[in-house]
């Protein structure tokens, strides 16, 4: 019973995926696109140029990395992968929405502002993903050809030079607050990995923790955080960092202090883009009904926009294309969060009021989104 997960070393939701499966302890093999079997059949099955993608051994072919661990979840219910109790668990979901969404305009800015430096190792990257059985002059030519389409998002992510300083000095407090967290726990919420685990690796790994430029970065000023993405990568954990520290989650639902000091940077860092995703999703969603692509201009995207938003950012306006997808991933922490009764609903009360999560969670989505077919829409 072998999985086919289908992605690259350098793709960022790959990253996140494989992780997964390894902790999983699901067998599985991976293949790139440049293998002709990728265009041939899951391409024509997805109906757009995405990875990863993951091949059930019965010949089920699932997109988005979040659906697919949905659904490994119900099948292969041990090891549990995410907990079980309310508050931690909606914490969890809040990491995979920051891991996956907030962080990649940063993890594109090292990968691409930078690019010079890494030219060659990332021409390398991009060319093994692109062509198999080549030679390395044509590797490096197809491969220069999808750098600079991967390249030219950085606008519609908000990276320019007035605002690339203010993204690299929040940075700066995210590698020090995470660094700190994992000197004293393996995970975000103890001894095991959670779901949101998942979702910072989708932008600490093959970006920010592999790429030559950032993962020097992150060697240098936080190496505990550095640990945890080797750590994500293994079954089994060899070294004996954490004696007899266990291997569950917290107790109590109780969140780490540790992982609060990185909580108050969650709100104060995500809040002001979310809160202009959420306002320019609303207006547009007022005039669209149940079962409407989620686009700007009708076209299937992984990541659509509906135009552009504004916002402060560490003292710069941030300009950029809106987020459909980050909202989407923030819903299904909000709706956990108002699932909440009880003693849960007070203790992640005062968790916002301590953290500064108060004005996110009280962001208004007026309608819910779904996916269907692969992409986005009005639910």
């Amino acid at each position: 019973m072998t999985y086919t997960l289908w992605g690259a070393a350098h793709s960022l939701y790959t990253g996140k995926m494989r992780s997964y499966l390894i902790k999983k302890g699901l067998p599985y093999q991976e293949r790139y696109p440049s293998d002709p079997d990728f265009g041939m059949k899951i391409l024509p099955a997805v109906g757009h140029m995405v990875v990863p993608v993951v091949e059930t051994p019965s010949g089920e072919i699932l997109q988005d990395s979040g659906d697919i661990i949905d659904l490994l979840e119900a099948r292969h219910p041990d090891p549990v992968l995410d907990p079980t109790t309310p508050v931690q668990k909606l914490v969890s979901a809040l990491f995979d929405g920051v891991g996956s969404e907030y962080f990649m305009p940063l993890a594109m800015h090292y990968r691409w502002t930078y690019r010079s430096e890494q030219e060659n190792f990332l021409q390398a990257e991009f060319g093994r993903a692109a062509i198999a059985g080549q030679s390395r002059t044509d590797r490096r030519e197809m491969a220069g050809n999808l750098m600079n389409f991967f390249a030219s998002f950085l606008p519609n992510l908000g990276v320019f030079p007035e605002t690339a300083p203010a993204l690299e000095a929040a940075y700066m407090d995210w590698l020090d607050a995470l660094d700190e967290h994992f000197q004293h726990h393996p995970y975000l919420l103890g001894g095991r990995p959670c779901r949101g685990d998942f979702g910072m690796m989708a932008s600490f790994y093959a970006h920010l923790g592999r790429d030559p430029v950032p993962a020097d970065l992150m060697k240098k000023k936080a190496p505990n955080l550095y640990r945890w993405t080797e750590r994500m990568n293994l079954a089994v954990i060899a070294d004996g960092e954490y004696p007899g520290y266990g291997t569950d989650y917290v107790a109590d639902d109780a969140i780490p202090e540790t992982l609060e000091a990185v909580l108050r940077l969650v709100f104060r860092d995500w809040t002001p883009g979310l809160a202009a995703d959420i306002a320019v999703f609303n207006a547009w969603a007022a005039d669209h009904q149940s079962g409407d692509l989620v686009s700007e201009d009708g076209e299937r995207r992984v990541h659509p926009s509906l135009g552009p938003v504004s916002y402060p950012f560490h003292g710069v306006e941030m300009k950029r294309g809106s987020a459909p997808h980050a909202i989407w991933m923030f819903a299904a922490a909000q709706a956990l969060a108002k699932a909440l009764a009880g003693a849960s609903a007070a203790q992640f009360a005062v968790l916002l009021e301590r953290t500064g999560g108060t004005a996110m969670f009280g962001l208004t989505v007026e309608k819910a989104m779904t996916r269907a077919n692969n992409v986005l829409v009005l639910a």
